[in-house]
């Protein structure tokens, strides 16, 4: 039995176990140096070890070895006895002074890489052996005990102990304890959620009777949609291509609307394989989307389409951006630019304008792959797979005229661009381009006629003697409820149509297509975004 327990002002004992080692010598050394006793275990007690700072290895505190490949090790009363302790409670105290346990006064924990090792594509069992036990038990101790105990989960968060120590003559703040027991609690909330997820995938339950949503802070922002209202960026740790995993090389701090808009974009853009493709979206909505033999050429198609809604738009790129590409952006004033590179030229070209951000992401996310869609409502949230389909088994030409091969090109390009448009959402194509887009109106005749007039408007200003929705393609988003606006692409002089079909007048609109020598194709899926 140890003498008397007697409890120090100040952090005495420290128990560090990490899975990520960056920081770990640096910050050994310096507990060490303000005579901090630590404890430790595997990997970390070696790194320790070998950089000369003193160490005390768990199994030999609490005089049990590891066992179980490791599963067992720090389970053990003397571990959490030393963190759940009360230092003020005399039965407390008294526990610890009958079973030789000493207060642990810093815990230092992250845990097993299950998310890191989900990402890379590890076999079943791999990922179980990566479901972190020990370092979750420890951390949600130490943070239930935070009057007395400091818990830290990220590396990052070495800087701050480090400066609470040096403030508080080797202490921490109460304030700044609750503080790092909330981090914790919300790091083993996170890591909580993306086991559960994982498990929901392999048990092929998409919809769980439980589910939980984690994410990390990546950016404090200055405010959401509008100045009033408070905002930041979390991270899910999805490896998806996009705005998450981008590195931004140059511009000002990503807004909220920044982020959804270019979020759009990409997701948008990445639709398209075969070709250079450009999408440049305002307000989440695409004004222009084009494909083309070079990505300059995508991007003067699709900036045709609407120039004035450019302004100040987001660009996205499925192409290596490239000095002459870039070189015609920026001779519009232009939010952001996303792409999955970009050559030194355009790099250099974009340098000059300090306030656009150059987001590039190392690669497309695919548009065909699973995944879900979260959005909040009061007292719940909404959970969808994503939209990463494009049409039904169902297919096919309702009309008495068949597409020509290059209406029905253009038809299908009309019909990908459709669902990345709010509802109810009316897209005018020709050769490969958008020339008119309607979005979220609340009537779908409305959608048909302004995407007409942004077109007529886009024919003014390009000098063009007719609109150039003569001759082009529609596509639908949903099905017509009436004839109305098909005769108001007819009339605008669209050629060929593209809907989903199911409408209970399907009839009267196949009568009024063959009417006007139109070719009509039903996907047999419809394509609504709100």
């Amino acid at each position: 039995m140890s003498s008397k327990i007697t409890m120090s002002s100040k952090i005495t004992r420290a128990l560090i176990s990490v899975s990520d080692k960056s920081g770990l010598v640096e910050f050994g050394q310096y507990l060490a140096g303000q005579d901090v006793h630590i404890l430790s275990t595997g990997g970390s007690a070696k790194i320790l070890t070998d950089a000369g700072v003193p160490v005390t290895e768990v199994s030999d505190y609490t005089g049990s070895p590891e066992m179980m490949d490791g599963r067992v090790k720090t389970l053990h009363p003397k571990v959490h006895g030393g963190l759940l302790a009360v230092r003020d409670n005399a039965d407390h105290l008294a526990s610890m002074e009958q079973y030789d346990i000493g207060a642990i006064d810093l815990l230092v924990v992250n845990l097993y890489p299950f998310e890191e090792t989900v990402a890379r594509g590890a076999d079943f069992e791999t990922c179980i052996e990566n479901i972190d036990i020990g370092g979750p038990a420890m951390i949600r101790s130490a943070a239930k005990n935070h009057r007395d105990v400091t818990v830290v989960v990220d590396v990052e968060d070495y800087v701050r102990v480090r400066a609470e120590m040096d403030d508080n003559d080797g202490d921490t703040t109460a304030e700044f304890r609750r503080k790092m027991a909330a981090t914790a609690y919300a790091r083993t909330g996170a890591y909580d959620a993306a086991i559960s997820q994982w498990f929901a995938v392999q048990t092929n339950d998409p919809f769980p009777h439980r589910i939980a949503v984690g994410g990390t802070l990546k950016q404090h922002l200055r405010y959401g949609e509008n100045p009033h209202q408070h905002a930041a960026f979390y991270v899910t740790g999805d490896h998806r291509p996009g705005v998450a995993t981008a590195a931004q090389l140059q511009g000002k701090e990503l807004s909220f609307n920044n982020l959804n808009d270019t979020d759009a974009a990409f997701e948008l853009v990445s639709e398209f394989t075969d070709q250079p493709a450009c999408a440049i979206i305002k307000h989440a909505n695409p004004c222009g989307v084009a494909t083309g033999d070079t990505l300059l050429t995508a991007y003067e198609q699709a900036f045709r389409c609407d120039s004035t809604s450019a302004f100040g738009g987001i660009v996205a790129l499925n192409r290596t951006l490239d000095g002459a590409s870039a070189e015609q952006i920026t001779k519009t004033f232009t939010e952001v630019i996303i792409a999955p590179d970009a050559d030194e030229d355009a790099r250099a070209i974009l340098a000059k304008k300090q306030n656009l951000r150059l987001l590039l992401t190392d690669g497309m996310p695919d548009a065909g792959s699973v995944g879900m869609t979260v959005r909040t409502v009061s007292g719940g949230i909404l959970l969808q797979g994503r939209d990463n389909a494009l049409t039904s088994d169902d297919l096919r030409v309702v009309t008495e005229r068949q597409p020509t091969d290059q209406e029905m090109t253009d038809l299908m390009f009309a019909f990908i661009v459709c669902k990345h448009v709010k509802s109810n959402a009316i897209v005018y194509v020709k050769d490969g381009a958008t020339v008119g887009i309607g979005a979220g109106q609340m009537s779908r005749i409305d959608s048909s006629r302004i995407a007409a007039w942004k077109a007529n408007e886009s024919g003014e200003t390009q000098g063009l003697d007719v609109s150039p929705a003569v001759g082009s393609v529609v596509a639908s988003d949903a099905f017509f409820p009436f004839a109305d606006g098909l005769l108001a692409a007819a009339d605008a002089g669209a050629t060929a149509i593209i809907q989903p079909g199911g409408s209970m007048r399907d009839d009267e609109i196949i009568a009024a297509a063959n009417e006007r020598g139109l070719a009509m194709v039903m996907t047999g899926m419809r394509h609504f975004r709100h």
